[in-house]
């Protein structure tokens, strides 16, 4: 299996993120990929390669781009209005909530960092657009790969992209990686593409975006939403709109989750995914389902990924696997490594 890897990862590097109503030292850090990569070496498990230039213009299949602008621009924007904030990173703290008005971009810079974003635990650096851009590149080329006829790829990179939409950010997430790359499967011709995420939060910002559209299946295991992050999405009512009604799949879990209850919701999943007459398959590999995990709340254990992974490769389709979420940081290499040596090995 052909890895693609977020050279660039470590551009991104947060000082602080918003916590349960404090400044705390940001879960999602450079240790989690260099983990990961450092393991897939040791194994010995495939070949790691950089990923392949992609036009900008790829982004914009997914990303409106009055939200790519701000995202290339922000940095520069924010140090503009003081040379000091260089030292410091950019939070939002202010949102257009219910009734405010959204299709204007503000002048202001807070106001059109609000704008754009959903929470205050996600900080915008000086490196967070070249770092995002190589990782929506490190999917792509995932991607590219099954166009290719490989049976799978992984794309190792971070920041995560799970819980960014169309035109916002959130959740340590600023371009949506897996939902890039179902769409470049799209694009190259698979009438049917299925995206499977099993992070412990659920991937909101992957439903929005295909919600309406009958061509993408999303299908979710997570924390229930009426406890868990990001909190107003991933309930099992959410079955999509439109043309996408039946093609939207969320199966929302208790606190405290074991492998035998989750592994029955992966088999749920895979079943829909299935009958959906899925071609290809995108997993949004997020390891906080571990019992470890500092901010989520599942029990699954390391040598259960190895099973997780071989149940991924029986669903039998070409699969880019996307790293995701995962900040017990000592274990999420080998995690992440068991799902993949799970799924070469079957």
């Amino acid at each position: 299996m052909i890895t693609f890897y977020n050279h660039l990862h470590a551009q991104h590097q947060g000082k602080f993120e918003m916590f349960r109503g404090e400044l705390v030292p940001c879960f999602e850090v450079p240790a989690r990929a260099d983990h990961v990569l450092a393991e897939l070496q040791r194994r010995e498990l495939g070949t790691v390669l950089h990923p392949h230039a992609f036009d900008d213009a790829a982004l914009t299949s997914i990303h409106s781009p009055r939200y790519l602008h701000f995202l290339e621009n922000a940095w520069a924007d924010w140090v503009a209005l003081d040379p000091a904030n260089a030292q410091r990173d950019a939070l939002p703290s202010v949102w257009p909530i219910r009734t405010l008005r959204s299709d204007i971009v503000p002048d202001n810079f807070a106001a059109r960092m609000g704008l754009f974003s959903y929470d205050a635990g996600s900080p915008l650096t000086a490196g967070t657009w070249v770092a995002a851009r190589a990782g929506a590149h490190c999917a792509l080329s995932a991607a590219q790969q099954l166009v290719q006829g490989d049976r799978a790829a992984f794309a190792l990179s971070r920041p995560p992209g799970h819980h960014a939409g169309m035109d916002f950010f959130g959740g340590y997430c600023f371009l949506n990686n897996a939902a890039l790359a179902a769409q470049h499967l799209r694009d190259a011709g698979m009438e049917r593409v299925a995206i499977l995420d099993i992070d412990y939060h659920h991937g909101n910002g992957t439903q929005a975006i295909f919600y309406d559209r009958p061509d993408v299946f999303f299908a979710s295991i997570h924390g229930d939403p009426r406890t868990e992050y990001p909190f107003y999405l991933g309930h099992a009512d959410e079955t999509g709109a439109g043309a996408g009604q039946g093609a939207n799949l969320n199966i929302p879990l208790p606190r405290g989750t074991g492998f035998a209850q989750w592994s029955e919701a992966l088999e749920h999943a895979l079943q829909a995914i299935r009958r959906f007459g899925a071609q290809s398959l995108v997993v949004s590999l997020g390891m906080d389902t571990f019992e470890g995990d500092p901010i989520s709340g599942f029990t699954l254990q390391s040598a259960d990924y190895l099973q997780v992974g071989q149940r991924l490769a029986a669903a039998g389709l070409p699969t880019a696997l996307v790293f995701e979420g995962g900040y017990a940081v000592a274990e999420v290499g080998v995690n992440a490594v068991n799902v993949l040596d799970g799924f070469i090995g079957a």
